[in-house]
């Protein structure tokens, strides 16, 4: 429960600080965030399959390391897969809906 608060406070910690007083502001922040982690986790994840692919190069003599290396490269092959697969997933349903990235959402509200 309390990892859940923080990480909540820290997805929402520029909605705070910048004084976000509307739901568009909010949408706005976390499509940045979205938009800023997603080629950190691209790297990471191409990181961690480079960090397998060395482990099993360098080892090659222990059968051990060398089948945690491959497994480190399978991992690294999948998280690899999802993240690109969600993002042109994503990209499929934008394009199919016609909703463009560049134009701002008006959200409905009550006077």
């Amino acid at each position: 429960m309390i990892k859940k608060c923080i990480i909540l406070c820290i997805i929402f910690f520029p909605t705070v600080v910048f004084g976000a007083t509307n739901i568009q502001s909010i949408l706005v922040d976390i499509g940045f965030i979205i938009q800023t982690a997603t080629p950190i986790v691209v790297a990471l994840a191409l990181i961690f399959f480079f960090y397998g692919l060395a482990k099993y190069i360098l080892n090659a003599s222990d059968e051990e390391k060398k089948k945690e290396g491959r497994a480190i490269m399978i991992w690294g092959v999948i998280a690899l897969f999802v993240i690109v697969s969600v993002w042109g997933l994503v990209r499929v349903i934008g394009n199919t809906f016609n909703i463009d990235r560049e134009q701002t959402i008006s959200v409905p509200f009550v006077l």
